[in-house]
């Protein structure tokens, strides 16, 4: 991979795509990312919020970071009464 060129959100294709310099692309499922990592609305929401508004940002979370643990620090839980 070279140089990267791109990176936006596919609404027909529900992935965040990324595309280089050398003509490769990454294409991440954001749905199947969503049902491995999120257990609740909350942290849904969260993901959405960085595919939406950050691509790229929740490409390098998704790609070089960890999920998980980034869902747990910045997602507040309060269940519904």
């Amino acid at each position: 991979m070279k140089n990267l060129i791109s990176c936006a959100f596919n609404f027909d294709t529900v992935c965040v795509e990324l595309r280089f310099s050398d003509g490769s692309m990454i294409a991440i499922d954001t749905i199947a990312v969503e049902n491995e990592v999120a257990r609740n609305m909350y942290e849904r929401s969260e993901l959405d919020y960085l595919i939406y508004n950050a691509p790229l940002e929740y490409a390098d979370l998704i790609l070089n970071g960890d999920p998980e643990t980034y869902l747990k620090t910045v997602t507040e839980y309060k269940p519904l009464d």
